[in-house]
């Protein structure tokens, strides 16, 4: 049988199974190896699986499949995808990348990888609540006892909620503490708390912002630190937004593909 070798990248927690395909060697329509190297109890165990693969116009393209085979921008995996384009000798000090939603630029600053997102419009308030796409969809809810929060429970049925459908939304509950933001979160795709979340806790400061706090903001989430910067339109957008925090391999192996 076939093997193919793998990478383990870790951003704040959320894990990755890096493939080095500018091969072209991976067949996209294997939805079903991803799921089973996603799994933790009989294959490598991850938040998804990022291939790396050549661009014509930029550095690299990266392909993000969640463990469920859906594809969708994922901020934590951008910046471990960075990280692994660096150890390939494909970028160094910054890079331009494509992904599932567009252009990104990448910037390496010793042990922190900085993403550049997607200008964000607006933020859809209801009620208390908020919507914002980051390249992926973000229900950002604001509670006041977070560590008491049944996040799986809860996230899912906002999550399966109609009036986001078809595809769903991410969940992030969020609770601003002396001075720091405190958030976790529950993701579509993976259908589970994770420890980071890139494109919620850009989704989070954003909103953070239009509480009051000022770039940048620093968020704590269960798998460690993030941090957003931006800049306020006049019109209640932003702009120049970066997700910025680490990202490190973990390990490397062979897998049977």
């Amino acid at each position: 049988m076939p093997e193919i070798n793998f990478h383990k990248y870790q951003g704040t927690g959320n894990d990755f199974i890096m493939i080095d395909d500018r091969m072209n060697g991976f067949d996209l329509s294997r939805i079903d190896l991803i799921s089973r190297w996603c799994d933790r109890k009989f294959g490598i165990g991850a938040d998804g699986v990022i291939l790396i693969r050549d661009h014509p116009d930029y550095d690299f393209e990266m392909v993000y499949f969640n463990p469920d085979g859906t594809q969708s921008l994922c901020g934590n995996g951008s910046r471990c995808a960075v990280r692994f384009a660096e150890s390939l000798g494909i970028v160094s000090a910054s890079c331009k990348f494509m992904a599932v939603d567009g252009l990104h630029e990448g910037q390496i600053q010793g042990e922190q990888i900085r993403i550049k997102m997607h200008n964000v419009d607006t933020l859809l308030k209801t009620e208390e609540d908020y919507f914002v796409d980051t390249g992926s969809p973000h229900y950002v809810t604001l509670v006041k006892e977070l560590a008491n929060v049944d996040v799986v429970k809860e996230g899912r049925t906002i999550r399966n909620n109609p009036r986001f459908l078809p595809g769903g939304t991410n969940v992030n509950f969020v609770q601003p503490k002396n001075g720091q933001v405190l958030v976790r979160t529950y993701e579509r795709g993976v259908e589970d708390e994770t420890l980071s979340c890139g494109t919620g806790v850009t989704a989070v400061a954003l909103v953070m912002a239009a509480q009051g706090f000022e770039s940048p903001v620093n968020i704590s989430a269960a798998g460690g630190d993030l941090q957003v910067s931006f800049i306020k339109t006049p019109d209640k957008g932003y702009t120049e937004v970066y997700l910025s925090g680490p990202a490190e391999k973990v390990f490397e192996g062979i897998i049977q593909y």
